[in-house]
């Protein structure tokens, strides 16, 4: 009987078929765990007990201690305000927020749709504002907030931070690529140019705007610097600004630390994942 040839064409197409899937699966998981490694890490050490926090990655048992130590204090350390401080972060981001995009989709809208002198040089200024380093301003910033009496006051937080250039910049991408017969028919209907932008633009911009949103609450919700400089009293910081400062007795406790930073990240997530189908959409227009 005729020994059949191994074929090796086949073999080849097999190992490469399959190691290829294997090389794809390996890096996906690979790409996981160094993702959500660090925080799974945090959650685990924020429910470890005290003697196993840094020592286990994997702890033998859980408990809310460092939970409960944040809000109740303890003999050699005062509770600190934790929970006004989230709702502090909140207020702030919120309004942050809603300032952001309020003020990025008029001056989008402005610098996309309408015509006025000086349009170009404005927008080309606004470019250039992305590439100048915004810690040159911070001291002027400070000294203004100072002189209007803002400082150590919501408002100190709040307006400062109420213009993003990137988000004008988005909207300004965007509005562009909107129809522009659209807008036309909108005006012959009489209709003014703040019911085109809320009435007609505002609807078609649901995706774009959760992407926006989302970074710009994403970013002042992590802001450190600005709120540790305008804010003194421990009954109007942040929480980011409370974990910073977090000193003397409370260093000594890293298990309500890392409690502390896993609150800090709980309104992120709820964020993206009630924004999520928007933030796709919007993903592909900037992709584009």
């Amino acid at each position: 009987m005729e020994r059949q040839s191994f074929n090796w064409a086949r073999f080849w197409r097999r190992v490469d078929k399959y190691g290829t899937t294997t090389l794809r699966w390996v890096l996906a998981l690979g790409g996981i765990v160094v993702a959500a490694g660090p925080y799974i890490y945090m959650i685990l050490q924020s429910l470890a007990p005290w003697r196993e926090v840094n020592r286990r990655i994997f702890p033998t048992e859980l408990t809310t201690r460092s939970y409960q130590w944040l809000l109740q204090g303890s003999a050699t350390a005062v509770a600190r305000p934790w929970l006004r401080g989230f709702g502090n972060s909140l207020l702030v981001t919120v309004l942050s927020t809603l300032s952001m995009l309020l003020v990025a989709m008029l001056a989008g809208y402005a610098l996309s749709r309408l015509r006025f002198r000086g349009k170009e040089a404005i927008y080309k200024f606004i470019l250039f504002q992305m590439f100048y380093p915004a810690i040159i301003l911070l001291v002027p910033q400070f000294l203004i907030v100072r002189r209007l009496g803002l400082y150590n006051t919501y408002a100190g937080m709040i307006i400062p931070r109420a213009v993003n250039i990137w988000a004008i910049f988005m909207y300004v991408s965007f509005f562009r690529s909107i129809n522009q017969a659209m807008l036309e028919a909108a005006r012959i209907d009489g209709a003014s140019e703040m019911q085109i932008l809320f009435r007609v633009v505002l609807p078609l911009s649901g995706s774009i705007t959760a992407v926006i949103g989302l970074f710009l609450f994403m970013e002042r919700w992590v802001e450190l610097l600005w709120d540790l400089i305008v804010i003194q009293e421990y009954d109007m910081m942040t929480l980011n600004v409370m974990i910073a400062t977090m000193s003397g007795p409370y260093a000594s406790y890293p298990g309500p630390l890392y409690a502390a930073s896993v609150i800090l990240t709980v309104p992120i997530i709820l964020v993206f994942l009630i924004f999520s189908r928007h933030f796709t959409q919007g993903f592909k227009f900037i992709l584009k």
